[in-house]
């Protein structure tokens, strides 16, 4: 692809300057341009030379909003703890100590010691166990903090701390901490800027959520709430969290997500929903997170850094529930993953709109190996991404936007996972496997599945789209010694296939389309119809397990929707012509027609 892309590139200057020598205008007027804060929030549109691809569909207008109310669904996976002893109903905690913050009394009761500092309570049930404090009331200038050497159990049973000073609520002893939020209470949290605490709700131990109250966390210093071991969360829980000035939920040690409601909003820079320097494992409940900063220069790592709607130093792994994630700042990203990323049931719904961040610092003193930029992605891995199960749908609109990224390998086995995207849609840096699942890639910009490795396509269903030469609707990294082998599955690729491809199972092609057009690929008792995007590469290459047939401008009854609507599977077929079908051996060439030749060429 890299020479296609040189001759491509050296033909549009050429064709550029001829433009702006015959013409006042400039070619570039509506893109969006560089500020200090990276390329602007509209996500600059600058050309890559490669076309345009859009199409229509939920797919493209799905948004995602922080959502209270909505009752928690119901499907989810086996709670997740390190430890059996995390679980609520394996504890007991029988001794109450009633602590009202609205008046708050100093006192010595069955084995604990509370004192009053003005609005501030101080606890300390030393080796007592079975300690549950009952916390309601309301201070404007006041805090909880607990100390003690065993378990315990805090229950918000009403409570309204606000504490301008440090931590609204701060968990200091080491021990774990049973968060339970009294059925039917409302309970707020809230820290100011005139402190160095870590977060309005900070947790020195495990911090393990329980009950079916509501919990609203606002930090305005540092995180809303910290743990320095795990956090849990767990059915029933309806928890937001605000931050302003940094994280909404940070944890050293890892991040269970069982179940509940929790929903979460940052601000800052480069900030994170939620922050983990360990695991991040998702079982259930319905977690919305939206960040809004713009990405910002790291000097203490000496690399720029957008925010994530969630960032795991570890492995994220998805079991079940649905994550929906979005990200409007430049550099922003959905998922952020340093080590692998694994799905295996649930639901993610991730958009970013924010463009490329770039630093505007003097790089005269840069080190090797140091990164200025920050590009949006809604799912990034630098380990490996699996997909064996659930629904992945991501969404970039800003400039240099990728949609699903892996440093690594990318496998995918089952499940539905559709990106559409402003650059490459799906991308592995290595290796690229299809064996299973439904698959939807669309390049507004650039390709549609594109490997940088080997790709095999040995199963499932793909429908891959490019936005036009030189780009291809499924690429494999041929100048690099690599090659795409289509080894099974139903393919339907607008755009076509990159050059030198293994065609073990046979590929067939139509030379043009028509544009936002109802096609059905026939295999035998099998039906895959999909709609054309309004744009995109030239011609499309289809290939199944038997020689197909296609129709084109049909009509659909019933069937399984797949993609937000863009295509159907085993619907009823009505009505429609014939599309002539002939043989295809090559892959995406500057040719004759390359330049054109159907919807997605240059105009």
């Amino acid at each position: 692809m890299l020479m296609k892309k040189i001759l491509f590139f050296m033909m549009l200057v050429a064709s550029l300057s001829v433009v702006m020598c015959c013409t006042a205008e400039d070619p570039f007027e509506d893109y969006d341009s560089y500020n200090d804060e990276g390329w602007n929030n509209g996500g600059g549109v600058i050309p890559n030379g490669s076309g345009n691809s859009a199409t229509s569909g939920e797919l493209t207008t799905f948004d995602i909003a922080i959502d209270k109310a909505s009752a928690e669904p119901v499907e989810s996976t086996e709670a997740y703890y390190p430890d059996e002893e995390d679980a609520l109903e394996n504890n007991e905690f029988t001794t109450e100590v009633a602590i009202d913050l609205s008046n708050p009394v100093a006192k010595t009761e069955n084995g604990v010691e509370v004192t009053v500092n003005g609005g501030h309570v101080t606890t300390n049930h030393g080796s007592e166990k079975k300690v549950c404090y009952v916390v309601s009331g309301t201070t404007a200038n006041g805090s909880l903090t607990i100390l003690g050497e065993k378990k315990y159990a805090v229950m918000l049973n009403g409570v309204n701390i606000t504490n301008p000073d440090s931590a609204a609520l701060n968990l200091l002893s080491g021990k774990r901490a049973f968060v339970i939020l009294a059925d039917g209470t409302t309970n707020t949290l809230a820290d100011g800027t005139g402190g160095s605490q870590k977060g309005a709700l900070y947790c020195k131990g495990k911090l393990l959520f329980n009950g079916t109250g509501k919990l609203s966390v606002t930090g305005n210093t540092n995180n809303g709430i910290h743990s320095a071991d795990y956090i849990a969360f767990n059915k029933g829980n309806n928890i937001y969290v605000k931050s302003t000035a940094n994280h909404g939920i940070k944890a050293n040690d890892g991040v269970f997500i069982n179940g509940g409601i929790l929903n979460v909003e940052v601000s800052a820079a480069a900030a994170k929903g939620i922050n983990c320097e360990s695991n991040i494992i998702v079982n259930g409940g319905r977690t919305t997170v939206l960040t809004t900063g713009d990405g910002t220069y790291d000097s203490t790592d000496r690399e720029a850094k957008g925010a994530a709607g969630i960032k795991a130093d570890s492995a994220l792994t998805v079991n079940g529930g649905e994550l929906w994630l979005k990200s409007t700042g430049s550099g922003g990203k959905g998922i952020n993953v340093d080590m692998a990323a694994n799905f295996n049931g649930g639901s993610v719904y991730v958009v970013t709109t924010g463009g490329q961040y770039k630093s505007n610092r003097s790089t005269s003193g840069r080190s090797q190996g140091e990164n200025d930029t920050s590009s949006p992605k809604g799912i990034k891995a630098d380990g490996n991404i699996t997909v064996s199960g659930g629904r992945i749908w991501v969404r970039t609109n800003g400039y240099n936007g990728e949609g699903i990224e892996t440093k690594k390998k990318l496998s995918i086995t089952g499940g539905e996972v559709a990106s559409y995207a402003y650059d490459d849609a799906i991308n592995s840096k290595s290796t690229m496997t299809i064996s299973g699942g439904y698959v939807y890639a669309q390049g507004q910009h650039n390709d549609g599945l594109d490997a940088n490795g080997n790709c095999y396509i040995k199963g499932g269903t793909v429908y891959a789209i490019c936005s036009g030469q030189p780009e291809v609707a499924i690429d494999a990294n041929t100048e690099g010694g690599y090659k795409l082998y289509v080894e099974g599955g139903t393919i339907v690729a607008v755009g076509e296939l990159e050059g030198g491809s293994s065609l073990t199972q046979s590929c067939y092609q139509a030379s043009s389309w028509s544009s936002n057009t109802w096609y059905t690929l026939t295999n035998g008792s099998n039906t895959f119809s999909f709609q054309t995007p309004s744009s995109g590469g030239s011609g499309i290459v289809v290939s199944s397990a038997s020689q197909p047939t296609l129709q084109s401008d049909v009509s659909l009854n019933g069937g399984t929707s797949w993609f937000g609507g863009l295509a159907i599977t085993d619907g009823t077929v009505s009505g429609g012509s014939s599309v002539s079908l002939s043989s295809y051996t090559g892959g995406n060439s500057m040719g004759p027609g390359g330049m054109g030749g159907g919807p997605g060429g240059w105009h």
